[in-house]
């Protein structure tokens, strides 16, 4: 049996209104399209697999369980919408502390292919900054994809030179992401 293909989603920017350190689940904004653009992902068969810097937490801006309100609030938003995540993995330490998946480590990646058997190859890093796009160059991920709602269009002018030579995709938005994914051929 062949091992699933993930789709792996920054979340602030990606799937939601950028909010600085966003901490309270009644400013969870989702972008347009992202539900559909998703549920089409997962109607594929894709995994999808939400991976995620949150310094506000190692910075003190706020805590733990705040995190965990803004992320039921996704869940349930994308569960209304009929869509699941697999899996979140998220990095709550600041910038400079130890951290196992602060981005642009591919440590989340490789974990979600021994957890969930993705083949990374097949799969996909979607977000909108290039530390996103690393992460998915250092995962080995087929694709890496730059959206550019977020900080993506700055994110594009700012790093085209790399962004090129990563041969990263670059899209309006996720709805723009699902498309080009699902128009490639399967292998």
């Amino acid at each position: 049996m062949k091992a699933p293909s993930a789709v792996f989603l920054d979340r602030d920017g990606t799937l939601n209104a950028e909010r600085h350190y966003l901490s309270r689940p009644e400013d969870l904004v989702l972008l347009p399209g992202v539900l559909d653009a998703l549920r089409r992902l997962q109607a594929a068969g894709f995994r999808l697999v939400l991976v995620t810097n949150q310094s506000g937490i190692g910075r003190g801006y706020f805590s733990e369980s705040d995190l965990a309100s803004v992320h039921d609030r996704l869940l349930a938003l994308m569960a209304s919408a009929g869509v699941r995540l697999d899996r979140i993995y998220s990095a709550p330490e600041a910038p400079g502390q130890p951290s196992r998946y602060r981005k642009p480590s591919p440590q989340a990646l490789f974990d979600a292919r021994d957890d969930l058997g993705v083949n990374l190859a097949q799969s996909y890093m979607i977000g909108d900054k290039w530390i996103d796009v690393e992460t998915g160059l250092r995962a080995g991920c087929a694709v890496s994809l730059l959206v550019r709602t977020g900080y993506g269009a700055e994110t594009e002018r700012r790093e085209a030179a790399r962004l090129s030579q990563a041969q990263a995709v670059i899209v309006d938005d996720l709805p723009a992401a699902a498309d080009w994914i699902l128009a490639r051929p399967l292998s």
